[in-house]
């Protein structure tokens, strides 16, 4: 699947710190990113978003606002995901009233009964392979946790995320992902967008058998019963 149905999500999902990043790769081919920024003075929140939304509109990039909902709100983004902490302050009928779409973060069954009852338009899991970011206390999901959580969740998009590889990628996809969120794997690389110009071409070919296989379901579905 290239892109959740009406969710605007890319199957090659990177997380930026700033809005210095998100001005590198955005355009490089980028069609949906995550501004994740960290203790930052409201002011300089809004800051940074503003100038996000002129990069993610110029380049028709879905730009989806980590934490910081009222500010994306102010701004006008449309997007906005929240982990489970920031999830239990915030005012979802201020999100919903903004007409804004809404991701969580999730990690044990527990976090998914409570993302669930808030109704996202989608949902994390993670990490599903061990990651360099940050001591997690949550042990690598695996493969089967994503297919428990697919199972789970329905129709809704399924966003996998830690210590995904572009080798890794498509084994998480085959799982029941729909899209790959990466930070350190392309921010560590020697050359960044070097790294994201790699993943935009997996995502480039992922998108294109998803296309093909779509268009072989439906004239399957069009031939006449035996």
């Amino acid at each position: 699947m290239s892109e959740a149905p009406g969710s605007g999500i890319d199957v090659f999902y990177p997380i930026v710190p700033d809005a210095d990043w998100l001005a590198r790769l955005v355009p490089l081919g980028v069609r949906t990113v995550q501004l994740r920024i960290k203790d930052a003075p409201r002011e300089e929140v809004r800051r940074q978003l503003a100038a996000s939304l002129v990069v993610t509109r110029a380049h028709r990039c879905q730009l989806i606002v980590n934490d910081y909902w009222r500010e994306a709100i102010e701004t006008g983004a449309d997007w906005v995901h929240l982990g489970q902490e920031d999830l239990a302050g915030a005012d979802l009928e201020a999100i919903k009233a903004a007409r804004m779409c809404l991701g969580i973060s999730t990690h044990s069954e527990g976090e998914l009964e409570t993302a669930l009852a808030a109704e996202p338009d989608y949902v994390a899991l993670g990490p599903v392979y061990e990651t360099k970011l940050k001591v997690m206390k949550w042990a690598p999901q695996g493969l089967e946790r994503v297919r428990q959580w697919k199972a789970r969740i329905g129709d809704k998009p399924l966003v996998a995320i830690g210590g995904i590889t572009p080798q890794r990628a498509p084994d998480v996809l085959a799982a029941g992902a729909q899209s790959v969120a990466v930070i350190t794997e392309f921010m560590t690389a020697p050359e960044p967008e070097q790294r994201v110009r790699e993943w935009l071409a997996w995502a480039q070919t992922t998108r294109a058998s998803c296309r093909s296989n779509r268009i072989s379901e439906a004239a399957q579905k069009k031939r006449p019963a035996p």
